[in-house]
């Protein structure tokens, strides 16, 4: 991370996901950050995205460590016990579509709300999102999935609006979200398809934060993936 100033901190949300975790290793060992700070439902504290008072509680406890250069949401989800990505309108379920807003879209909004205003206020800091490449609205060619694509793409809107106002008090300051690629996690498994390009977290993490890394003022309010390339809105 050569883009960065030295010191200050690191903070991973999500950190006891696949990627998440991958994140705060790699970060710890990157040596740009005085400290990685990872957050999640079994950290201490604990940050849930369903509950607010827990994202208040945490920012506030980072903000009595340090001023966070980098902020990343490592956070999604796609499937669970109750909910599977929808193939036709049929298939729709408000509790499924409630849930994938609360957790996709939702949190990570509540997060930019507590935690962006935390950003050290010289030189590069970033708050970066994981959001999916079928959160494109443009790119949609096959349909389906619409609980996920739908909190993705209003996740995505929600990134560029916070970024708008962010520049106006922080020009220095970045607000992305990224799309990591198909990555080895619990969340993917058991959409895997034959012949698809599958990363490990450790590899998925390596190019993104190559991206972040590269990242300026000017790409504020963007959507990339893995490669740094811009995914259509």
């Amino acid at each position: 991370m050569n883009s960065f100033p030295r010191g200050d901190l690191a903070v991973v949300i999500g950190s006891a996901g696949g990627i998440g975790s991958a994140c705060v290793r790699a970060l710890a060992g990157c040596g740009s950050f005085a400290a990685t700070v990872g957050l999640g439902r079994t950290s201490s504290p604990p940050l849930d995205l369903a509950d607010e008072a827990s994202i208040v509680g945490c920012a506030e406890a980072v903000a009595r460590l340090g001023k966070p250069r980098l902020i990343l949401v490592a956070t999604g989800v796609l499937h669970s016990e109750r909910m599977q990505p929808e193939k036709s309108l049929r298939e729709l379920d408000p509790a499924v579509l409630a849930e994938a807003f609360a957790v996709n879209t939702i949190g990570p909004a509540l997060v930019m709300k507590h935690f962006l205003p935390l950003l050290a206020r010289d030189g590069k800091a970033v708050f970066a999102t994981l959001s999916a490449r079928v959160g494109s609205i443009g790119d949609n060619r096959l349909g389906g999935w619409y609980s996920y694509r739908a909190s993705k793409a209003a996740l995505n809107q929600l990134v560029h609006t916070a970024a708008v106002e962010l520049s106006r008090r922080q020009p220095e300051a970045i607000c992305v979200a990224l799309h990591p690629g198909t990555v080895d996690t619990r969340l993917s498994a058991p959409f895997g398809k034959s012949g698809l390009d599958v990363s490990s977290p450790e590899a998925a993490v390596e190019r993104l934060l190559g991206v972040i890394d590269r990242l300026s003022a000017a790409d504020s309010g963007g959507f990339f993936d893995q490669h740094g390339e811009c995914v259509p809105w």
